[in-house]
């Protein structure tokens, strides 16, 4: 049984030291045939350094390393290219002076690696002479790779100033590759977000960018195939559905993928477990939405234009484009109506869709260990089959929010507040719920699926305790006819914006549809 390759980024330690490999080499083949300049962006921790480095050792005309792989008997091995390997995927860079620092440093090591000798003291003109200098001393063109290229602006996104100042250093970097052209063989730049104001972007005018290509949406993660072949002697026993469930999903107009760094973890341990959304903060991303009073339940599933899906400013950064390009969300589809392009959004997959749902509710209440003891009383609840239950569970979290949060948050006075709460509270646990269901007479609030019941849940905001008009609107339009097959619960549940908690609940189960 080979080793699993957990956190190993580099192909020759890869093959060397007998990790399983899931062969992406076809894609580079791909590549290297049809084009020059490529540009993809994907989440953290999702194979973009392995497979720069897997690039890098091709072109360094290491083919021993790839016996057995599918570029063994389609590459030139005959010629080895020089490679600039830039990375600024490790540690975290606090200021325009660590940015320039790890950049000489960097270029510091290519001087050494390589034996020659730069003159230049200019970062731009340190580069530009090592790629010249890199050409005339192998006589071979130059291969440029740039890992996590926007690491450093991610790094300091809460602070736009400094991150807008390191964007432009890295600007002048960057913008050496377009000026390069002739002495440059190949270049791939990776990265987890498309900035638009970046030079990479707008300079470079040949940079082919591949994030949103279905012929490559396969070429980092692992597709349910490759899974099954690559691991077969781990995947015994293992509940397909509710593997794909939990981490499949991850989609950029091609074939579904798992995160790389998620799935390995499980076939490890056998547990089930947030890995991959507990290696990140999405703090910022929270702060975001509440400052644009986001109703959370729109996560679930949205259209977007080329905008979303596209590059972003850090002067003005639009949620749901941050929430895309750094994996909590994912495409589903894409339809083209005349020139203009519209995508589908959601959730990839349970492990982000509940993790992001408990980090709002981690954030909202200060008592987290209340929190959990409630997420484990409303599972109890629903496994004892007791809905009356529920209204004492969500009063005492209502009760926990700091009065602050409401002060500062316009959002506490409506019914898409206390709605996104109980969303999040149902989502986090793992529950099937699926919000904002339209039917022919109107559309329910939420609905939650548990076992073999189905609940239909109603949301109102009103002045006075205990009007019924949650319960009643739910039998006024009959949104419990299409569930006529299933044990269904009607619950009404109605906040006051004065109270800030439920002031009335009520339920009963559909006897007649």
């Amino acid at each position: 049984m080979k080793k699993l390759p957990i956190g190993i980024q580099t192909f020759d330690n890869l093959i060397r030291e007998g990790y399983c490999y899931v062969d992406k080499t076809p894609f580079i083949d791909s590549l290297a045939s049809s084009g020059k300049y490529y540009f993809l962006s994907r989440p953290r921790r999702f194979g973009k350094s392995l497979f720069l480095s897997t690039i890098k050792a091709a072109y360094q005309g290491k083919q021993e390393l790839f016996e057995g792989l599918h570029l063994y008997d389609h590459w030139n091995w005959e010629t080895a290219n020089p490679v600039v390997h830039i990375s600024f995927g490790s540690g975290v860079m606090r200021s325009l002076n660590d940015v320039r620092v790890r950049f000489k440093a960097i270029l510091d090591g290519h001087e050494r690696e390589y034996g020659v000798i730069l003159g230049q003291e200019d970062l731009r003109e340190r580069f530009t002479e090592l790629i010249a200098a890199l050409e005339q001393k192998t006589g071979h063109r130059v291969v440029v790779l740039v890992d996590e290229y926007d690491k450093p602006i991610l790094d300091n996104i809460e602070n736009p100033d400094l991150a807008v100042e390191i964007r432009e250093e890295l600007k002048n970097y960057y913008s050496i590759i377009k000026d390069a052209d002739p002495h440059l063989e190949f270049v791939f730049i990776t990265g987890v977000s498309k900035f638009s104001k970046v030079s990479l972007f707008s300079g470079l005018n040949n940079l082919k960018d591949i994030s949103i290509d279905g012929r490559y949406s396969a070429l980092c993660g692992y597709t349910q195939e490759e899974l099954e072949e690559v691991f077969a002697d781990r995947m015994s026993g293992v509940d397909l559905p509710r593997l794909r469930q939990w981490y499949n999903g991850y989609n950029w107009l091609g074939d579904k993928v798992y995160n790389p760094f998620d799935i390995l973890l499980f076939l490890d341990s056998g547990k089930y477990s947030s890995y991959w959304f507990e290696t990140g903060t999405p703090a910022f991303l929270i702060k975001l939405m509440e400052q644009g009073k986001y109703h959370i339940p729109d996560i679930e599933s949205f259209q977007a234009g080329e905008e979303i899906v596209g590059s972003f400013d850090i002067e003005d950064i639009a949620l749901e484009t941050l929430l895309f390009q750094t994996g909590y969300l994912t495409l589903t589809g894409c339809e083209q109506i005349g020139s203009f392009t519209q995508y589908d959004l959601g959730y990839p997959n349970l492990e982000v869709k509940s993790s992001l749902c408990n980090a709002i509710l981690s954030r909202l209440s200060r008592d987290r260990l209340a929190k959990t003891r409630n997420q484990s009383a409303l599972l109890h609840t629903l496994v004892a089959h007791d809905p009356g239950k529920l209204k004492e569970i969500f009063q005492t979290f209502f009760a926990s929010i700091p009065h602050d949060w409401y002060r500062n948050n316009q959002l506490a006075g409506y019914e898409g507040y206390y709605a996104s709460i109980v969303y999040c509270y149902f989502t986090s646990t793992g529950l099937d719920v699926r919000p904002e269901t339209p039917t022919n007479k109107g559309q329910i609030d939420l609905i939650l699926h548990f076992r073999d019941r189905v609940y239909v849940i109603e949301f109102k905001v009103v002045e006075q305790t205990g009007t019924g008009k949650a319960l009643q609107q739910i039998k006024d339009k009959g949104y419990a006819r299409q569930f006529a097959d299933r044990e269904t619960y009607l619950v009404g549940i109605e906040f006051s914006s004065e109270e800030r908690n439920i002031v009335g609940f009520e339920w009963e189960r559909a006897e007649e549809f």
